[in-house]
């Protein structure tokens, strides 16, 4: 096999999700956290409000005691974006519907919060799966709708096959953002086009030409020339966690998958995976 091109570890710039079909079951709502309760104050975007707690629990964070408000971000998902202040940024399509359908489904009502991996994020947001009194799952709701995609994290992996399941059926159905081509999901092949994609959040499909561990990273490329094509990187923390889940990376090799993260580019297209859950083998 052909070297392996060398790739940056800006790991905290790629935050990358991928889920691998074949994987073991993920872990299931029984096993998330109680965090507590409270009313929904503010609508930020499609995936962030500011609820003020009422009501704690063993796990819920010193931040969010009751009386306090706090921005959610809804944990898993992730919406079309909005400026929110930030110079030169442009909406992206479907962000204020995507605003307005979690204004509709959370303004004003009780909401309970439930934690199935890390609970604050650096900017002091409570991580949080959200469920209204009458069972509604609000991160499912978004999905179903087409407004959100699924988006995970390696410290916050929970729920994800069921997400996928979601997204799934409002992606077959076009609705939301799966009929809006800024959303499409890319072909690996060939790589040119991803290269102009780079610092956006892609879906990418493709079939893996070849797959291996060099020097401690894993490998997944989709071309003949590992140069310039189009390449899944895994470093070494994110290795242990698909040996953990019984996952060989070079059984990738000759399968069709679809990845999603961050793309970046140094030499050719590149998403780099920090967990397993989130590779979807599309065909063997």
């Amino acid at each position: 096999m052909a070297s392996m091109k060398a790739l940056p570890r800006r790991i905290a710039l790629l935050v990358v999700a991928l889920t691998l079909a074949s994987a073991p079951a993920l872990a299931a709502a029984p096993e998330l956290r109680p965090g507590g309760s409270g009313i929904c104050r503010e609508i930020v975007d499609g995936d962030t409000l500011v609820i003020e707690m009422t009501e704690t629990a063993p796990a819920t964070p010193p931040e969010a005691a009751a009386g306090r408000r706090i921005q959610i971000r809804l944990v898993g998902i992730q919406a079309p974006k909005l400026p929110l202040g930030r110079p030169g940024f442009a909406a992206w399509p479907l962000a204020s519907e995507a605003k307005a359908a979690l204004s509709g489904l959370a303004l004003g009502k009780r909401l309970s919060l439930s934690f199935g991996g890390r609970r604050l994020d650096r900017h002091g947001r409570l991580l949080a799966q959200l469920h209204t009194p009458d069972g509604t799952w609000i991160q499912g709701e978004m999905l179903s709708r087409g407004l959100a995609r699924v988006y995970t994290f390696s410290d916050n992996r929970m729920l994800a096959a069921e997400m996928y399941a979601k997204e799934r059926g409002a992606r077959e159905a076009k609705r939301g953002i799966w009929a809006d081509p800024f959303y499409a999901v890319r072909e690996a092949e060939p790589p040119e086009p991803l290269e102009r994609l780079a610092g956006s959040f892609q879906l990418v499909e493709g079939r893996v030409a070849n797959a291996a561990v060099v020097r401690g990273r894993g490998y997944l490329n989709f071309g003949a020339d590992w140069k310039t094509d189009f390449t899944i990187s895994i470093p070494p923390t994110a290795l242990r966690l698909f040996r953990g889940a019984k996952i060989d990376v070079a059984a990738f090799a000759g399968k069709r998958v679809r990845v999603r993260g961050w793309m970046e580019s140094y030499r050719g297209p590149m998403i780099e995976a920090t967990h397993p859950e989130q590779i979807e083998v599309l065909e063997p």
